[in-house]
């Protein structure tokens, strides 16, 4: 008969060292893709969307407010 070796268990958990490698090069790979106009561009449009976005919540707001008393008395 053939014996048989048990193999040691290896471990799939990752160091902090490896982790930090891994966020950090992801990281830097990314801002040197990135260009600054488009950073600009992007924050200019996600805060003229906020703006949008409440504006239209407010005036549904009060279209609705407006119509449940009307329709009250």
């Amino acid at each position: 008969m053939r014996e048989t070796r048990k193999l040691p268990k290896m471990s799939s958990e990752l160091g902090i060292g490896t982790k930090a490698g891994i966020i950090g090069g992801t990281l830097l790979s990314i801002f040197g893709k990135v260009n600054f106009d488009d950073l600009v561009s992007t924050a200019i449009l996600a805060g003229v969307g906020a703006v949008v976005s409440f504006f239209v919540s407010m005036t549904l707001k009060w279209t609705f407010t407006y119509f449940r008393k009307k329709g009250k008395t």
